[in-house]
């Protein structure tokens, strides 16, 4: 099978996007200290009233920033229809992968494999680990395919909305901005959804915490803005003008 440079590059670039948004729920169970790994100590703030507060982040947070860089080149190039289909796509198949996640947890294990030392007097239950790592609660699943996908239709809209008004220029805005207003949504209804509806966290925590998340986010995604004109660059030099011109014609709706 021959394919032309548009329909390769919506190849790689949606397989691009749905390994990294498979990737991002499962690192996501980890959670670190992002002051740590600046080498400072925890910030300690105080946000609505909820004291303590640090940038204590899950890993997925490495990884979200490029999906939604992502999602707004797929959307430069192919428009609403491709980013959509491509988020459907992703939620289907986190669905699908947890519940063969949840098939695997719920496999008797070998007796050999059980008990493993990892350092000298220590060990570990294996398959108390495995569950622990990757069967998480069905709270936070909903919570997070929820909020992915709320995320991307608002980020696809904004994003559309400031470019017909902006036209083909201020990539910048279109870009960051439509970032910055779905990662907004992204990081209260997840929280909103595992913790509170769970019962878990009153409101004022859920919204504190996702403040000070999205602080994070905010600054990311400001960083990454580079990287879009970057990607912009090389794909136009791929496509060659005539095409990169075309496909954002169609992706904008003109012509």
């Amino acid at each position: 099978m021959k394919l032309d440079k548009s329909a390769f590059l919506f190849l790689v670039l949606g397989f691009f996007f749905l390994t990294n948004a498979l990737l991002a729920e499962f690192i996501g169970v980890k959670i670190f200290s992002f002051e740590a790994l600046l080498g400072i100590a925890p910030l300690d703030l105080n946000v609505l009233g909820v004291d303590h507060l640090s940038l204590n982040l899950t890993a997925g947070v490495v990884l979200w920033p490029f999906v939604f860089v992502m999602t707004d080149i797929i959307n430069e190039y192919y428009g609403h229809r491709g980013v959509r289909l491509l988020s459907y796509l992703a939620a289907i198949l986190i669905l699908y992968t947890y519940g063969m996640v949840y098939l695997a947890i719920s496999l008797p294990a070998a007796d050999f494999w059980v008990t493993r030392a990892v350092a000298p007097g220590r060990t570990v239950d294996m398959n108390d680990a495995f569950g622990a790592i990757f069967g998480q609660g069905m709270w936070i699943i909903a919570g997070s395919l929820v909020a992915f996908l709320v995320g991307q239709l608002v980020d696809v809209t904004v994003f559309q909305w400031f470019r017909r008004r902006t036209g083909s220029g201020y990539i910048w805005l279109r870009a960051t901005g439509s970032t910055l207003v779905s990662q907004a949504i992204d990081s209260f209804v997840v929280l909103f959804i595992a913790f509170y509806l769970s019962g878990q966290w009153s409101f004022q925590v859920v919204l504190a915490i996702a403040l000070v998340n999205y602080m994070y986010k905010g600054v990311v995604a400001l960083a990454l803005t580079p990287l879009i004109y970057a990607l912009h660059a090389v794909i136009d030099r791929y496509l060659g003008a005539e095409e990169s011109a075309r496909l954002q014609a169609r992706a904008a709706g003109v012509g």
